[in-house]
């Protein structure tokens, strides 16, 4: 598995598989704002953010990266 696939993972399913720093800068530029890791526990933030990685997971799932 990839850094980037690592990385989308992680961001939908919420379960850490790369390096946390890595997580967050795809995080910030799906949400378009800076995030701080105190939100990552805010269920409206992560509901937010598995919205916004769906599609990228999905692709994972399909095999279209």
């Amino acid at each position: 598995m990839t850094l980037k696939e690592q990385v989308i993972v992680s961001a939908y399913t919420g379960v850490l598989m790369c390096p946390m720093h890595d997580m967050c800068k795809y995080i910030e530029e799906l949400l378009g704002r800076p995030v701080y890791t105190h939100e990552l526990a805010d269920p409206q933030v992560v509901a937010e953010i598995k919205a916004k990685a769906k599609p990228d997971f999905l692709a994972l799932c399909s095999g279209n990266k």
